[in-house]
């Protein structure tokens, strides 16, 4: 099943969080709304007004830190088109098609070379993933790992949605 509808585009902000539950009560009144998508160690915001994906990963020790930041776009056209107009605008771009992050079967990139190191990716939801890495169906984890990967959530850091 595929994730909400993408009007057009949203920002996507992707928050280091010491909690999960306090975090899911803090946004859900900040936002008037509950999660779109709520796992372990992990819940999505998806925001009409103002259009916002906004994303929290467990990390204890790390809450209030900022994991990565994102644009998700309405389908793989879109995910093209702006690897396109930022390769024609000189930045480098890393694949990462058919991949399973987040609870979520993607394409996207990641934006290289940003002036103070934090990470962007430009993404489409293509389908919904009952486990953070799609291991489920044997297939590639996301941000260049591997399925067979044994990841902890809760631990790393490391960008990813």
């Amino acid at each position: 099943m595929p994730g909400p509808e993408v009007p057009v585009s949203r920002l996507q902000l992707a928050l280091n969080v010491n909690d999960l539950d306090e975090a899911v009560t803090f946004y859900s009144k900040l936002f008037g709304a509950e999660p779109a998508k709520r796992r372990d160690g992990y819940a999505n915001f998806a925001i009409a007004e103002p259009p916002l994906k906004l994303v929290l990963m467990e990390n204890p020790g790390q809450g209030g830190t900022l994991n990565h930041l994102g644009i998700e776009v309405p389908d793989i056209d879109a995910v093209d088109a702006e690897q396109t107009r930022l390769a024609a605008s000189g930045l480098a771009s890393v694949d990462e098609r058919d991949t399973t992050c987040c609870y979520a079967k993607q394409d996207k990139f990641w934006v290289q070379g940003t002036p103070n190191g934090e990470s962007w990716e430009v993404y489409t939801v293509l389908a919904d993933s009952l486990t953070f890495f799609g291991e489920e169906d044997g297939g590639p984890a996301c941000c260049g790992g591997s399925a067979s990967e044994t990841v902890d959530v809760t631990v790393s850091a490391r960008p990813c949605c």
